[in-house]
């Protein structure tokens, strides 16, 4: 996908950040350009990196459930990361890495013009709260957040638990798929 700011190219050629030392490829986000909800995860797994594909794999079957659930398809959406490159060990991203990857994203958020986020995830979530000025709220706070609809500008964020998350906690299963059939009607 070609942005009129950067290209997939000058992506896979970053090194704003070490990441670029360990990953496979920098991950560009994928979707409908012209899509009204955008998804922001934190992160490519592993196997994404490999593949250099949004959502596959387990998270990825996750994913599709909830969108199946929720009568919404893939070619519907736009999918990015808030790092565009695989995290060692599925750590947690360091805020250098988060403010040098938002360079990407911001330019992701003016090129699709959603009319809705959808942060997947505590960390996306945080930096779209920071962005948008947003209230703040710590790691024990988010999940109050989830399923709650924020406005700022011409948008709505709406915060979902991250699929991957569920996988571990299927416990907030029909409780995310009430959440995300809610895109529907809110977009």
């Amino acid at each position: 996908m070609n942005f009129n700011m950067y290209t997939k190219d000058e992506l896979q050629n970053c090194q704003l950040c070490d990441l670029h030392k360990t990953r496979l490829n920098a991950l560009a986000g994928e979707g409908n350009i012209h899509a009204r909800i955008m998804f922001i995860a934190q992160a490519p797994g592993e196997l994404e990196d490999k593949e250099n594909r949004m959502f596959i794999g387990p998270s990825g079957i996750m994913l599709d459930n909830l969108l199946k659930q929720s009568h919404i398809s893939r070619e519907e959406i736009y999918m990015t990361n808030l790092i565009k490159c695989n995290l060692p060990q599925n750590r947690r991203p360091k805020q250098r890495e988060i403010m040098a990857c938002s360079k990407y994203l911001n330019i992701e958020i003016a090129e699709i013009k959603p009319r809705m986020i959808a942060p997947l995830g505590y960390f996306a979530t945080k930096y779209l709260f920071e962005k948008y000025a947003l209230t703040k709220f710590t790691k024990k706070e988010f999940p109050k957040l989830i399923g709650n609809i924020f406005k700022v500008e011409d948008k709505i964020i709406y915060p979902l638990s991250h699929p991957a998350s569920l996988l571990y906690h299927n416990e907030f299963i029909v409780k995310s798929i009430e959440n995300f059939s809610n895109l529907r009607k809110i977009k």
